[in-house]
C-alpha cells in the first residue's frame, strides 16, 4: 500500500509499505478525511524524535474495511470518527487519571498514530482495540465537525478541564490556532466570565470573537503581560496555552493568580528548556497549579464532543479553511500545514475512493 510520511527527518514524501495485518480485537480501515497536524509536522522535524519511513497523519474520519474476530460494534463499510489516541485499555495503568499516559510501556504510548505504528495519511491503517476506540459517525454531523473532534476539539477541551475552568472565571487563552480556538469555545462552555484570546491574525481573532473570547491581545500592540493585567484590572484565574514557546511559561506566571492554574497544551521541542525567575511561582508559595498534558482517548470521550456539536452546542467545523480533494493531495495540505500560511487555520483532505 501506499502512505504520505516521514522517510527521515526533514525529508518526508511518499512510502510503500505492507497492508497492515487485523487482529482479533483490532479493525482496518481506510480514511474519507483526514486533516494534517502541526504535530505531524513537528515529528516530520525530529521534534519526536529520530525515525525512519513512518507514515504520518492522526486525525480521520475513515470507513471500516475490516474487523477482527473478536470486534462486536463494527462492520465493513461503517463510517467511524477515529481519536488521535488509541490506548490498550487491557493494561493495569488504565486504572490511572489520563488514558493518554496510561500505558505500562511509557509516557504517551497510547498515541500510536504518531510513531508506535503507520498513520492515517496511508490506503490503509490499522486500529487496536476497535470497539472501545472507534465511534460510529452520528448522522447529524457532519465529516467535517465530526473531523475536528479527534485532536483538535479534544485537546483544547482538555486544555480547559486541566485548566478546571469554574463560573465567572477570567481565563486568558495564549495562542489562537486550531487547539487555541477550541479552548477559547470550551472555556465558554465551561461558564467563564472573561475570555482574554492572544493572537493576530485577522481570520482566527473573527472565530475566537465567535467562540467566546471577550478581548484580544496582540503583542504587536506591546507586552502582552501589561496588557492583560490593564485590561482585567489585575491576575486572572486560569491560564491556558496552546501555543508560543518555554517563554510563554513566563507570561502565565506573570498573570495568574495565587491558587490560579496553568494548563499547557503546547507540544515542546525534546531541545526546549524552561526557565523562571522563582518569584514568579511565589518563591514557591503561590499555589499555582502548572499542569500539562496531551488529550484522554478512547471512544467515549469522542462520543461525548459529538454529542456537544450533534446538539447544537458548538460547531468546530469553522476551523477548516484550505479543502484539497484526493488522496494525493495529502502532501500538498501537509506541505502547506507545515509552512503555515498567514491565512491558513487548518486543512482538510477528502478522498473518494470509487
Amino acid at each position: 500500500m501506499k502512505g504520505f510520511g516521514m522517510i527521515s527527518v526533514n525529508n518526508v514524501g511518499w512510502i510503500e509499505k505492507e497492508r497492515p495485518v487485523c487482529g482479533p480485537m483490532d479493525a482496518i480501515l481506510r480514511p474519507i478525511a483526514v486533516a494534517p497536524c502541526s504535530s505531524d509536522t513537528h515529528a516530520s522535524h525530529g521534534g519526536s524524535g529520530v525515525q525512519e519511513n513512518l507514515i504520518l497523519g492522526h486525525e480521520s474520519i475513515a470507513e471500516v474495511v475490516e474487523v477482527g474476530s473478536m470486534v462486536k460494534y463494527f462492520k465493513p463499510g461503517d463510517v467511524v470518527v477515529v481519536p488521535c489516541c488509541t490506548p490498550d485499555w487491557t493494561e493495569k495503568a488504565m486504572q490511572q487519571r489520563n488514558s493518554n499516559n496510561a500505558h505500562d510501556s511509557g509516557m504517551m504510548k497510547s498515541f500510536k498514530l504518531l510513531g508506535a505504528w503507520d498513520g492515517v495519511f496511508a490506503e490503509f491503517f490499522k486500529i487496536n482495540q476497535a470497539d472501545a476506540n472507534l465511534v460510529l459517525k452520528p448522522e447529524n454531523v457532519s465529516i467535517e465537525a465530526a473531523l475536528m473532534t479527534v485532536d483538535m476539539m479534544s485537546t483544547g477541551f482538555y486544555g480547559v478541564e486541566m485548566a478546571d475552568v469554574q463560573f465567572g472565571d477570567t481565563v486568558v487563552v495564549f495562542g489562537i490556532g486550531p487547539v487555541g480556538l477550541m479552548a477559547v469555545a470550551g472555556t465558554a462552555l465551561r461558564g467563564a466570565g472573561r475570555i482574554i484570546a492572544i493572537g493576530t491574525r485577522p481570520n482566527c481573532v473573527e472565530l475566537a470573537k465567535e467562540y467566546g473570547a471577550t478581548d484580544i491581545v496582540s503583542y504587536k500592540d506591546g507586552d502582552v503581560v501589561q496588557q492583560i493585567l490593564a485590561i482585567n484590572g489585575g491576575q486572572v484565574d486560569r491560564v491556558i496555552i496552546a501555543g508560543g514557546n518555554c517563554a510563554t511559561m513566563n507570561q502565565a506566571l506573570s498573570i495568574v493568580k495565587p491558587n490560579g492554574t496553568i494548563s499547557s497544551v503546547n507540544f515542546y521541542d525534546v531541545m526546549d528548556k524552561f526557565e523562571y525567575p522563582a518569584y514568579l511561582w511565589g518563591l514557591g508559595m503561590s499555589d499555582v497549579t502548572i499542569r500539562g498534558g496531551f488529550c484522554p482517548g478512547g471512544a467515549l470521550r469522542i462520543e461525548k464532543l459529538l454529542n456537544i456539536i450533534s446538539s447544537g452546542r458548538f460547531n468546530p467545523e469553522k476551523v477548516l479553511n484550505y479543502k484539497y480533494q484526493g488522496f494525493d493531495k495529502i502532501e500538498e495540505a501537509f506541505k502547506v500545514m507545515d509552512e503555515k500560511p498567514r491565512d491558513l487555520i487548518k486543512p482538510i483532505v477528502y478522498i473518494d475512493w470509487n
